[in-house]
């Protein structure tokens, strides 16, 4: 009985540490209370840092103290102890530490490693109804769990290419800014925070022969990464994200849109309304109405790529290079950005050369901005070019994140919400108790 109650509440990694005293059943609150003590020769150490220490109190002035383990079939289980406190020359007095638990929880480390992993591999409501336990409460665990395994392995270990972007969690401008490593694929670090000063404090987390290590970082050419990344990664090759690079001209071509349907309005206005009904066979022409109706739902033929196209959206094309060409024109030198990044390499870079030629002789406002602004950004333009690098694999993880975000919602702090990014996205996860650790 002594060991099957070891295995039972998770005690075969410390059974030489735990006495078990006794094991009682509570009929009326369906509860197992397992009374434990430790040895002597574990006690005192500071459940912090693990540190022999002083002895402070044996916490009995409040009473005994009771961990949440995992259940036996529909029936809970709790370990009682002494609440003993350690006085830490580091830490000052802190509760000592205790063989099944983490410091500061009332959960054993079994309860809280199957949450962990539930958190990462269930839904929300799955964790909360089949552990017992409120959502909130799940927020804490995976916090813990993740400071625990921050401690035992290095994230940072070995990195060369690195990506950088921010996504939004919250409403009212709440960010996060997340780096990836594209060798990987893993979640390496997130932080609140979308500014100049927060990618700093990644870089000065890896240190600086880290730094000097790495040999690529792909943005989407914000000035607050850029800035970061060429005072503390002078060496490292900066790439320009192509989706980024071509949303620009996508942005340019959809303003040209905007201007060319209020110049049609505005000549529709100054054309004469006619009367209700059919109208006349020699009534005047009202190119601005036609031209109007024209231009309405060509929003999304214009944008999408042209494999995408329905064949009503190639029709709608059809029209707009027929009755507008610099319309028209506005949307090949879209699909002609897009081209550059599609062929790479030095045709890439050529074929961008005579995009720049082009797009400052267009007579579009929108487009000859954009022609110098892809000027500024050149050299990371053609470093994305040589190397094939892009923000794809970040973008997919924003997407992955943005699930995890709303199941957070519930969560009292947005560390909490990285801790569980982390857990779910940096490769390591908590396995379930009593398994074979999966590679």
């Amino acid at each position: 009985m002594k060991n099957l109650w070891h295995r039972v509440l998770g005690f075969e990694n410390s059974g030489r540490r735990v006495v078990i005293e006794s094991v009682d059943f509570d009929p009326e609150a369906e509860e197992i209370v397992a009374t434990v003590r430790q040895r002597r020769n574990t006690r005192r150490r500071c459940g912090v840092c693990g540190r022999h220490s002083a002895g402070y109190d044996r916490g009995r002035s409040t009473g005994p103290r009771r961990w949440r383990s995992l259940d036996m079939g529909t029936v809970q289980v709790f370990i009682e102890a002494e609440a003993s406190r350690v006085r830490c020359r580091t830490h000052g007095v802190v509760a000592s530490e205790v063989p099944w638990a983490r410091h500061g929880s009332r959960f054993t480390r079994g309860f809280e490693d199957t949450i962990g992993w539930l958190a990462t591999a269930t839904s929300k409501t799955a964790v909360t109804e089949l552990m017992r336990v409120g959502w909130r409460t799940v927020g804490g665990i995976v916090e813990r769990i993740q400071v625990e395994i921050d401690g035992q392995v290095d994230r940072l270990a070995g990195l060369r290419r690195i990506g950088i972007d921010e996504i939004s969690y919250k409403r009212g401008h709440k960010y996060l800014t997340i780096v990836v490593d594209h060798d990987s694929g893993r979640l390496l670090w997130a932080a609140v925070g979308r500014d100049e000063a927060t990618v700093t404090r990644f870089f000065e987390l890896l240190g600086e022969e880290r730094c000097a290590e790495i040999t690529h970082v792909s943005a989407d050419s914000a000035r607050w990464i850029t800035n970061a990344d060429t005072a503390k990664c002078p060496q490292a090759v900066q790439c320009a994200d192509p989706f980024h690079v071509v949303a620009w001209a996508t942005d340019a071509l959809d303003e040209l849109r905007r201007d060319t349907w209020n110049d049609a309005r505005k000549l529709a206005r100054k054309e004469p309304k006619r009367k209700r009904g059919r109208p006349p066979a020699d009534a005047p022409p009202r190119p601005g109405n036609d031209l109007v109706k024209g231009l309405k739902g060509a929003r999304y033929a214009l944008l999408k790529n042209p494999e995408n196209l329905t064949d009503n959206q190639r029709a709608k094309l059809a029209w707009v290079a027929k009755t507008d060409p610099r319309l028209h024109r506005g949307y090949l030198l879209k699909e002609a950005l897009r081209f550059c990044f599609k062929v790479k390499g030095q045709a890439g870079k050529d074929a961008l050369d005579r995009w720049l030629s082009w797009a400052q002789r267009c007579r579009i406002d929108a487009f000859v901005k954009l022609g110098q602004k892809i000027r500024r950004h050149r050299a990371a333009i053609n470093a994305t070019l040589d190397h094939g690098l892009s923000n794809a694999l970040i973008e997919s993880t924003n997407t992955k994140i943005r699930v995890l975000t709303r199941m957070a919602y519930g969560f009292k702090t947005p560390e909490a919400l990285i801790a569980l990014a982390l857990l779910s996205l940096g490769g390591y996860r908590p396995d379930l108790p009593g398994r074979t650790p999966t590679k």
